[in-house]
């Protein structure tokens, strides 16, 4: 394959990582609205800690598992952003 070809693919890849992150976005919303609806805190630390747990233990490499780790943070810390709005915003509209 070319570089070209390469770049083709890795443009293909990041659309579905885009696409996949939507959708479990969408998931932790639906997450948020049940929590509140049983009183429970946003932010669970161990169920975050399961989370960053089983990232490293499907990680077959190339990247280090460190660098999975960071990488489900951040996407985990985005999560919390996401519920927080969410939320606001549908306790700002009762």
């Amino acid at each position: 394959m070319t570089i070209d070809d390469w770049r083709r693919k890795i443009d293909e890849i990041d659309r579905r990582l885009v696409e996949l992150l939507n959708e479990r976005s969408h998931c932790v919303v639906e997450i948020g609205r049940i929590k509140n609806i049983a009183g429970e805190p946003l932010y669970q630390p161990s169920r975050e800690n399961q989370v960053l747990d089983a990232a490293v233990r499907a990680n077959p490499g190339p990247l280090p598992d460190a660098a999975i780790r960071r990488v489900f943070e951040r996407i985990l810390d985005e999560a919390r952003s996401v519920e927080r709005t969410v939320m606001s915003d549908e306790h700002g509209k009762k």
